[in-house]
């Protein structure tokens, strides 16, 4: 039998911030994809699918206990590691990357999950885990060894955007959790060495170009450089009121790239300014503040660290997408949540706000 008290804690406010947030972004994936000459179905018709089937899948985790999340959670970590792992052994190639399971129906991309999974798998590793003045350089064997498998993986496909959100996302909870400052410095100078390993001999030269451009875009202006020179452009043309819906001259000539996924924020910056931007940022400035409120309230140290990951995992998205077109971060490929078409990405965000409105509905029952 359902408990009445659930209905009565639902967290409307959540729900319809997440809706006006999808809201605006299918009307900006209408204007972003205007100038294309699309034979089947059309973007934002597709992106309207993505969020009803987000939204199923709200409704489904909001009907089970999230409590249920801490007994699987290494079960899903395992599942997606070793999906990881299939990836790179028969995985479909698009664009020189290898992130895909061909389904048949449709395809998966595993990194996708892991950044749910990452946060299942810390929230119920630290749940169990006492930490009284924060962790201490060995405590963190084990929290790094469960985040430097997926990383690697996702890394090697290779997919750099994913891994670095996987791995400020564990960041984050373990900042949550608490680390001593001696582990903190020790972390920093291990850092240095780190770079220059990475730089050397794991980041490939495309990667290596998206920050060399991202510190000088005119070293190619017409290549590696294009992005992040036309959606600065675009962001810049805008001014303080844009130039109107779909009258944005960037979008509609088709001068901006991914101009309906990963730069969907130029494009609305263009058309509505500075000031569509602010309505922008403080929507999702409230959507995070909202989910730190559900991690403090909450009355369990398991849903506590949920709330706080999924919150970070949506607070990281915001940060490098927008920082990305504005040139604040190289180009790495990471969608605006809710904003940017995408099916994945759109799933993904889905799964996350059904975990904040679970833990957000149960909060006061325990």
């Amino acid at each position: 039998m359902i408990d009445r008290r659930l209905f009565t804690n639902f967290d409307w406010t959540l729900f319809g911030l997440i809706l006006l947030i999808a809201a605006l972004g299918v009307f900006n994936i209408y204007s972003a994809a205007a100038s294309y000459t699309v034979v089947t179905t059309p973007y934002f018709i597709k992106q309207l699918y993505w969020i009803l089937a987000g939204l199923f899948l709200v409704v489904m985790i909001c009907s089970i206990d999230y409590h249920m999340l801490e007994d699987v959670a290494f079960w899903f970590y395992g599942a997606v590691l070793f999906l990881l792992v299939v990836v790179l052994l028969v995985g479909k190639t698009s664009m020189g990357a290898t992130r895909w399971i061909n389904l048949g129906l449709f395809t998966l991309q595993p990194s996708e999950p892991m950044k749910i999974v990452i946060v299942m798998t810390y929230a119920r590793f630290f749940s169990r885990y006492p930490v009284f003045q924060g962790l201490t350089l060995r405590e963190l064997f084990y929290p790094v060894l469960l985040l430097g498998g997926p990383a690697l993986l996702i890394m090697k496909q290779p997919d750099l955007g994913t891994a670095i959100l996987v791995v400020l996302i564990a960041c984050s909870m373990l900042l949550y959790v608490g680390l001593r400052w001696t582990t903190v410095v020790s972390l920093l100078l291990a850092a240095l060495p780190s770079i220059y390993l990475a730089w050397h001999f794991v980041l490939r030269d495309y990667q290596k170009n998206r920050i060399l451009n991202f510190l000088n875009p005119e070293r190619d202006p017409l290549k590696s450089g294009y992005h992040i020179i036309q959606s600065k452009i675009a962001v810049g043309s805008g001014g303080l009121a844009g130039k109107g819906y779909l009258q944005g001259t960037q979008t509609q000539l088709r001068f901006l790239p991914e101009q309906h996924t990963d730069f969907a924020f130029s494009v609305f910056a263009e058309e509505w300014g500075f000031l569509g931007c602010m309505v922008v940022l403080l929507l999702y400035l409230f959507l995070i503040l909202w989910g730190l409120q559900i991690a403090s309230s909450c009355n369990d140290r398991f849903g506590s660290l949920m709330a706080v990951g999924v919150t970070a995992m949506l607070f990281w998205h915001v940060v490098v997408n927008m920082g990305m077109v504005i040139g604040l971060f190289p180009v790495v490929g990471v969608p605006l949540p809710f904003f940017s078409y995408g099916g994945t990405s759109m799933v993904t965000s889905m799964v996350g706000v059904g975990i904040l409105l679970n833990i957000s509905m149960r909060r006061f029952m325990f």
